[in-house]
């Protein structure tokens, strides 16, 4: 019988199960989960078992280690992928606002969205820079994780019904056109311009294992720090901090801070509400 699915109190076998589920992951696969925040992780790895028909969670590392199709199937239980095009639309506004007149200053620009998922931030900045008339000069580095989630960022195509959302957020964040001036519709999905896919690089990246990989002006990283435990946000955020270039640009998620922390010193609101910061002086 698959258990049902439910958000259930912390429960101390449950825990361990998933802790050594995390370690057997990262020992098979090398994808670290062991950092993750474990309130999310329970209700994830109840949705893996029931999708997967596991009564226990041994069941399925069983199944995970012994099967990697398997694993690339459940890589999605391990990450969160939710997002829209131009959310939280005043992050955005902000963007236009107070980034780009910077931004503007710069001969070439590139740009860092960590944890991309399945794309939604990334053509969305890139309709910004094309707006504002930086996309020609701009570098825009999407990573993630999750391949499967790489490969739909990559392809740029959106199923029709959620069109209506994207283009309302695209108009609240300061759309200075139509959101339709920029994908093709048919057979009941969207697909993005081309144009704008040029200035754009997919690759896998890791928060928890990885390394910087380039110099950037700014790091849009949103909604995925609260999903790490401390060790591994403060992990996160060092990595942003040695990306940025002097006074470069953090943008974080709505329920995210640097309040706390060991890098909280080396950033500055920039536009506290719509949690955007820059980089302070060495």
């Amino acid at each position: 019988m698959v258990p049902e699915v439910t958000d259930d109190a912390p429960n101390e076998l449950f825990d361990l199960e998933i802790r050594l589920l995390l370690e057997a992951v990262y020992l098979r696969y090398h994808h670290d989960f062991r950092d993750y925040a474990l309130s999310s992780m329970r209700r994830r790895m109840r949705h893996a078992m029931a999708r997967f028909g596991c009564e226990r969670l041994s069941d399925l590392q069983h199944r995970l280690l012994h099967e990697p199709g398997l694993f690339a199937q459940a890589l999605q239980y391990f990450t969160v992928q939710v997002s829209d095009m131009f959310r939280d639309p005043l992050y955005f506004q902000a963007l236009r606002e107070h980034a780009v007149p910077v931004l503007r200053t710069y001969p070439s620009i590139k740009l860092w969205i960590a944890g991309c998922s399945t794309g939604e931030e990334v053509w969305s900045l890139a309709i910004l820079l094309a707006e504002e008339g930086l996309l020609e000069r701009s570098l825009i580095y999407a990573t993630d994780i999750n391949p499967e989630s790489l490969r739909i960022a990559e392809a740029g195509a959106f199923a029709l019904d959620r069109v209506a959302q994207f283009s309302r957020n695209y108009l609240a964040a300061g759309g200075r056109a139509s959101l339709s001036d920029y994908y093709t519709s048919g057979y009941g999905g969207v697909v993005f311009d081309r144009r704008l896919k040029r200035q754009i690089v997919f690759a896998d990246h890791s928060l928890a294992t990885d390394q910087v990989f380039s110099e950037v002006h700014l790091v849009s990283c949103r909604n995925v720090l609260i999903y790490f435990n401390r060790e591994l946000q403060d992990r996160a955020v060092g990595l942003f901090r040695d990306a940025l270039v002097h006074r470069g640009f953090l943008g974080l998620g709505s329920k995210e801070s640097l309040q706390l922390g060991p890098h909280a010193t080396e950033f500055e609101p920039c536009v506290p509400e719509q949690r955007l910061y820059r980089k302070v002086a060495a």
